[in-house]
């Protein structure tokens, strides 16, 4: 069997979606991993603006080109979502998104827009503005957001002895080409709306300190990312994760969630936060614990092995100081 771990670990490691976040290290070292003038570390899924009622939360994603080619309505779409997960994970509330759209031809344009809107209609956030520019032959796409929190959820306040828990909606449908468990179909608006705001609720009612919405690293490698910026290690339990029947085990711990979450929850905390969540017809599974050290470890079976040591080997690079 530990072979057999070893071979799972190599194939995870080999994954696009989990080796894509390592080139953030440049931009740590660049940065110098510390914080800005208002003691704000940098790394986490918004920068953190301090107001004197709260937070104002300020956040970017860039699509891949390859998505925009194949497919620019789902990319305008994944863009709105992106963003939206990252205001949410910090236990804030999206007030207003722009998009910035470089485009040869007026169709990709067009469907690039009509995927902001119908997404943006679904989360109830207005498009606020924007800039199109048009090009010769290259596509290129990006919005930002901006959010409001009145309790911070961060990457950084993970300690030792809290529980990771996983949080998803495992009523989905899986779309094998993009790596994409999409949750969201017969869900309504309100519904939608209302799962995200048990993020906010849970902090602002004590509960919750520390998570992270599960990126394009999927749930190791968003699991890997809270550990390092919380400068503690993690021990996964491969066989407490729920895979849905026929969707590979790889592919399914490095996927994109349309609803999923990883919570650093305190023992104390952990029933009344399941309670939120199952509540409204959402799994909150826990899948290991946080612990001393750098060593992220899975254990499958009765096999325990290192994923990774961030010590050692940086994943992102950013660490709280």
């Amino acid at each position: 069997m530990k072979n057999s771990l070893k071979s799972f670990i190599k194939s995870i490691r080999n994954t696009e979606s989990f080796s894509s976040k390592i080139n953030i290290q440049d931009i740590a070292h660049l940065f110098e991993n510390g914080k800005d003038a208002r003691g704000v570390l940098n790394g986490d899924d918004t920068a953190v603006i301090p107001t004197e009622n709260g937070y104002l939360l300020f956040a970017a994603e860039g699509i891949t080109p390859s998505l925009l080619k194949r497919n620019p309505r789902l990319a305008g779409r994944s863009a709105v979502l992106a963003n939206v997960n990252d205001v949410y994970a910090m236990g804030g509330r999206p007030t207003a998104l722009v998009d910035v759209i470089y485009s040869s031809d007026n169709e990709t344009t067009k469907q690039i827009l009509l995927g902001m809107k119908e997404s943006a209609a679904r989360f109830s956030i207005p498009i606020v503005g924007g800039h199109t520019i048009k090009t010769e032959n290259q596509v290129a796409f990006s919005m930002a957001i901006l959010g409001e929190a009145k309790s911070l959820v961060t990457s950084f306040d993970a300690k030792p002895g809290d529980q990771l828990v996983l949080v998803y909606n495992p009523q989905g449908k899986w779309l094998d080409e993009f790596g994409f468990w999409n949750s969201l179909f017969g869900r309504s608006n309100s519904d939608i709306v209302a799962d995200l705001e048990l993020l906010p609720k849970a902090a602002e009612n004590g509960l919750l300190f520390s998570g992270k919405d599960v990126s394009m690293a999927g749930i190791i490698g968003t699991s890997l990312m809270l550990a390092e910026t919380s400068k503690i290690g993690a021990q996964i339990h491969i066989d407490d994760i729920p895979i849905p029947n026929g969707v590979d085990k790889v592919k399914w711990l490095t996927a994109y969630f349309s609803y999923g979450f990883l919570l650093s929850v305190k023992p104390d905390n952990l029933e009344e936060v399941s309670i939120m969540f199952t509540k409204r017809s959402l799994s909150a599974v826990t899948i290991g614990e946080f612990c001393e050290g750098s060593e992220v470890c899975l254990t499958m079976g009765s096999d325990n092995e290192e994923f990774w040591d961030w010590n050692k080997r940086p994943y992102t690079g950013f660490t709280k100081p």
